[in-house]
């Protein structure tokens, strides 16, 4: 069992597997070229997956394969069913923004996957091309009903903005109520690679919006999820991500790794060790201390909102939030 310096016990690991991503959100990188880590930076899948059984085997239950754009590293399907294969009750997720998710579903289950998450940030054609630099939301869509026709479960993440979206937070609640996904709206996260004048929502504005139809009543945390959850009068749950608030760390199960092999314990900050020598030498007992020092090191909590407004230089391409 991983258990950090304030009893939090981390079983919770999320694995970038590329830092690539063709989608420049606004809230992102949305300035950053179109280039990517020569693939000799990058571990391969087999390199990945002997990381993966150590994390497992010292007490991991949970894995999210992330990006940059998951979907964009090839026979991504191989390398959850590694995983999979490996201990099938290990609850096995990916982050994506579906613009490919369309022709890859049905393999995706196949592997083993269980549930993805996908942004949804808006459901109008201009403002998606607006807030991701291109023409998406025609896939995304078709992308999300494909994972939901396969059987995969679907929650939407939506990242509220003035002047943006912040009008159809209602309309992407009823999207995903009508088709029984849950939908987690999050405060916009400040970072030095997003566009400067992105003004965010906080959550007590977002309940605001969602009482001029709706009554709910409030249910707090479950379990180590960093979402504040509701559930509305018939039932429906949705969720609000606050990183400003304190009580977004208190329970925080989880630690990133970059494709590159870099094994980072906080969102926030850009503090890392890496594992690539040691896992491209077989030194598994190397690779294993390696994972013990970062979580024992897992800081408290992030610093966002804190006294000195200070903004958050981690890149969130490279670990996907």
């Amino acid at each position: 069992m991983l258990i950090d310096s304030y009893d939090r016990v981390v079983d919770y690991l999320r694995v970038s597997v590329t830092e690539r991503c063709n989608f420049r959100c606004q809230y992102c990188m949305p300035e950053k070229p179109f280039s990517w880590v020569p693939k000799e930076n990058l571990l391969s899948f087999e390199e990945l997956f002997e990381f993966m059984k150590i994390a497992i085997d010292e007490g991991v239950k949970k894995i999210r394969i992330t990006g940059g754009e998951p979907l964009l590293r090839e026979d991504l399907d191989k390398f959850i069913k590694m995983i999979y294969d490996y201990k099938p009750s290990v609850d096995l997720a990916m982050t994506t923004n579906a613009f490919l998710l369309k022709g890859t579903a049905q393999m995706l289950k196949d592997a083993g996957l269980q549930r993805i998450n996908v942004s949804i940030d808006t459901l109008k054609p201009e403002v998606a091309l607006a807030i991701a630099g291109k023409d998406v939301l025609k896939n995304v869509l078709e992308g999300v009903d494909e994972a939901l026709k396969v059987g995969l479960k679907v929650k939407a993440n939506m990242v509220p903005m003035k002047g943006m979206n912040a009008d159809e937070i209602i309309d992407v609640l009823e999207y995903c109520k009508e088709r029984n996904m849950s939908v987690r709206f999050i405060e916009y996260m400040e970072n030095a690679h997003a566009k400067a004048d992105i003004s965010g929502m906080k959550s007590d504005e977002l309940l605001e919006i969602l009482r001029t139809k709706y009554s709910f009543e409030d249910n707090g945390f479950d379990g180590s999820s960093p979402s504040h959850y509701y559930t509305m009068d018939d039932g429906y749950k949705f969720g609000i991500i606050e990183p400003y608030e304190d009580d977004f760390c208190k329970k925080c199960n989880r630690i990133r790794l970059t494709a590159e092999g870099n094994l980072i314990p906080c969102l926030y900050f850009d503090e890392a060790m890496s594992i690539r020598e040691s896992i491209r030498k077989g030194d598994i007992k190397g690779a294993a201390l390696v994972l013990k020092e970062v979580v024992r090191t897992k800081p408290e909590k992030n610093r966002w909102g804190g006294e000195d407004g200070e903004i958050s230089s981690r890149a969130f391409y490279e670990t996907g939030g």
